[in-house]
């Protein structure tokens, strides 16, 4: 694999992306507040790297990301980049505290409003195609829906469905750091494309039980964010984050063991981290993060790293025998 890995089909949507895509949560200053040299400095490098897949959402740093995201690609061929959004939350005037939702550096006069209602998604697409000043968004997603599952399929869906059928955009999805809901939203309506974050990665497959199998049989897209599981398959270590929180001590110990595994090798955990998910059949790219030049660099090394079959039957054969004394499990 090199550069961000060549380009594939989003299952039957007909929608091409780099294999691997740029989510720009961590430049809506995710955990850390990112500067807009540092910002511009990132999406340059990604571009340099062959990516032209970028996500973005009103929720990354209360629409930070996606006004950078937007100023970046203004100059940019539209035609040869294919960019996502997500509906869901509304921003209204309001106060967000400093750091609300683990977002630095965001406006404070702004809050999210959970809106999945069929005004509230048309509004949520205008609202991002005036801060982005994109001419349109290629691909919109439902963003996080867990607690508004009947009305995401009641009312959010379709009009995604008719913004789709009026060409307004080119492909409907879901996003989600959940399994249950991705299955049912991919079995009950017409998706194009999901987007699972965290899991399915080496520490949590859990999206190949149901959700993948259903995705393929319906040629579903799967794009997979959190392949680190937001830092511990990183850096596994005491302070870690997995799923944005601090990682119990159980899976830290098994994210070693995994560091350990490669190491043998002299594969990097990140590298194996990373390519993981993209063997599975029903996944057709990876989304991944990062707030400065080098954390590109340093994904696209990791991404071209050759990887032997000896370590990978490894790797998939379940947790080390460190990991099942340490009473975790797959």
């Amino acid at each position: 694999m090199t550069g961000a890995g060549g380009s594939v089909t989003l299952g039957r949507s007909g929608v091409t992306v780099s294999r691997i895509g740029l989510g720009t949560a961590p430049l809506g200053g995710l955990f850390t507040p990112v500067s807009d040299a540092d910002a511009e400095a990132t999406l340059e490098a990604a571009w340099d790297a062959g990516v032209r897949y970028f996500d973005t959402a009103p929720h990354y740093g209360l629409g930070v990301a996606e006004r950078r995201l937007g100023a970046f690609l203004a100059d940019r061929p539209r035609d040869e980049v294919v960019v996502s959004t997500k509906v869901g939350r509304l921003l209204r005037p309001g106060y967000s505290p400093p750091g609300t939702d683990g977002y630095h550096g965001a406006p404070t006069d702004l809050a999210r409003r959970w809106d999945f209602s069929a005004e509230g998604v048309r509004a949520s697409l205008t609202e991002s195609l005036e801060r982005s000043g994109l001419d349109a968004f290629d691909l919109v997603l439902l963003h996080d829906p867990d607690d508004h599952g009947e009305q995401a399929l009641a009312e959010a869906y379709p009009a995604l469905a008719e913004l789709r059928a009026e060409g307004l955009v080119r492909a409907v999805g879901a996003g989600m750091n959940q399994t249950g809901m991705l299955t049912r939203l991919v079995n009950e309506a017409e998706l194009d494309v999901v987007l699972v974050a965290g899991r399915y990665s080496l520490l949590d497959r859990s999206a190949a039980d149901e959700l993948l199998p259903a995705c393929e049989a319906r040629g579903v897209g799967v794009l997979v964010g959190g392949v680190f599981n937001s830092g511990l398959l990183a850096a596994p270590r005491a302070g870690a984050t997995f799923d944005y929180a601090p990682a119990p001590d159980p899976l830290v110990r098994r994210a070693r063991a995994l560091a350990a595994r490669c190491a043998a090798f002299g594969v990097p955990l990140p590298a194996a981290a990373l390519q993981f998910p993209l063997r599975h059949p029903a996944v057709s790219g990876v989304l991944l993060g990062a707030r400065n030049g080098r954390e590109i660099t340093e994904n696209v090394a990791h991404a071209a790293t050759g990887i032997p079959e000896e370590l990978w039957r490894s790797l998939e054969a379940g947790p080390s025998e460190e990991a099942e004394e340490s009473g975790s499990t797959e």
